[in-house]
């Protein structure tokens, strides 16, 4: 501890003699602690002070043991201060209990009666964590924006590498906007062919050619009143993007075949993982199409710059899989963490969500060790192709083509010899 800081804890715990247990163990260590009796005190001190971490029991009503009150009581933190670690307390102690703990944002799961020397030593790293990541979080500037440009009507352009969560940005805006009450539409713009993009976005008319049967809703008219995402915005074909940036300028759409145009009011969020300007340069993106795009751009910055945050998401997604696959999975050993946060990942979140389901379904335990999460050094480009196997082989060749593409779909799946689509496919499955 830092003798020139006193760390503020804050106890919350119906029990008196439980509070004052905790409270002569934390002054003996050299924190300062404040106890409070009930949920309501608890949110009444955060609001009127900083802490740097609270404990809470979960069971706060004599002779009740289902933990509700105070997994309530950590959502309501999460909305004051979501940085601020809280670790929870039970004496009855479950697997499923921790795990929901853990979603509602509990940084630990401690069972009554403690180990001091246990309690202390997760207390200091909570602490530090804690103040680590309020330093050097990267996504401040992120959720400022959404906060700010969110409740507007305004486009916007979210930027990022593959897998840095760019949809997850577009959801929340859409669910901090006055039109949250309506629907988000979500479509792989990038992914659409040539001859369905006009019918998949504005619709069409029966007999508007062989295959029209019957007349088709687009995506802009599914969106009205709502959000439309598009994801990949920047492998629109160029002859394809004059047909968008015609909609986004008068807000009227004609469905493949008919006569009349239909007046839609859509929110338009689009994402790429390139650099727009530099596909503008190259003449690849129209710089038209691009102002109306991005009246606001969100930039989202790859995982291995936001190496404090990975301890949090792996949490997350633990609890995830533990519900989905019924596996009692509840932590992380020590070494598996540092694994996590020593690793590059090169396919950012959604690289790392996969690692921890696999690793969920490989654990032979409560705890989850290295030998788990199978992750394996980064290849370079020096390694001989003769030493990989079949996946490693299609996964570097991608790699390589996408960098050299600089994230443009149409040229590197050309380059590969694969469809659009066959890539797309290919992307996904190697969390690239």
């Amino acid at each position: 501890m830092n003798p020139a800081h006193k760390y503020r804890v804050l106890v919350a715990d119906d029990q008196p003699d439980v509070r004052d247990a905790l409270c002569l163990l934390l002054k003996s260590e050299g924190f300062e602690a404040q106890a409070v009796a009930s949920p309501a005190a608890a949110l009444e001190a955060i609001e009127r002070r900083d802490f740097d971490a609270a404990l809470i029991d979960l069971n706060y009503t004599r002779d009740t043991t289902s933990g509700t009150e105070g997994l309530d009581l950590l959502s309501r933190i999460q909305a004051l201060d979501s940085s601020l670690p809280a670790i929870v307390m039970t004496a009855w102690g479950s697997v499923s209990l921790a795990v929901e703990a853990m979603r509602r944002g509990a940084r630990d799961f401690i069972e009554k009666p403690w180990d001091n020397a246990r309690m202390l030593a997760i207390l200091k790293t909570q602490i530090e964590l804690g103040h680590a990541l309020r330093k050097s979080s990267r996504l401040e500037p992120v959720k400022e924006l959404i906060a700010r440009v969110g409740p507007s009507d305004a486009n916007v352009l979210i930027t990022g590498e593959h897998g840095t969560g760019k949809e997850v940005v577009a959801r929340t805006l859409h669910q901090v906007s006055p039109r949250a009450a309506r629907t988000l539409v979500a479509v792989n713009a990038g992914g659409l062919a040539e001859g369905v993009f006009e019918s998949e976005l504005f619709g069409h008319v029966k007999g508007a050619f062989t295959d029209a049967r019957v007349d088709r809703v687009g995506r802009f008219e599914l969106a009205d009143g709502g959000t439309l995402f598009l994801d990949e915005i920047a492998n629109v074909p160029l002859n394809l993007q004059a047909k968008l940036l015609r909609v986004l300028e008068t807000g009227e759409i004609e469905r493949v075949g008919a006569s009349k145009p239909r007046h839609v009011s859509v929110r338009v969020i689009s994402a790429t993982n390139v650099d727009p300007a530099a596909e503008v340069t190259a003449g690849r993106f129209r710089e038209d199409l691009l102002f109306r795009l991005n009246t606001i751009e969100i930039h989202l910055p790859p995982l291995r710059e936001r190496k404090m945050d990975i301890p949090i998401l792996a949490m997350h997604f633990l609890a995830q899989y533990h519900d989905r696959y019924r596996r009692p999975v509840s932590n992380f050993d020590d070494a598996a963490l540092v694994a996590l946060v020593e690793h590059t990942w090169p396919g950012n979140v959604r690289e790392l969500d996969h690692t921890v389901e696999r690793a969920v379904l490989l654990a032979e335990g409560p705890v989850i060790r290295p030998s788990n999460l199978g992750l394996r050094a980064s290849r370079d480009g020096n390694l001989r192709l003769e030493e990989m196997g079949l996946d490693d082989v299609e996964r570097f060749l991608i790699q390589k083509a996408m960098a050299r593409y600089s994230g443009n779909i149409s040229h590197a799946a050309k380059a590969l010899g694969l469809s659009r689509s066959g890539l797309y496919r290919r992307i996904k499955k190697f969390g690239l």
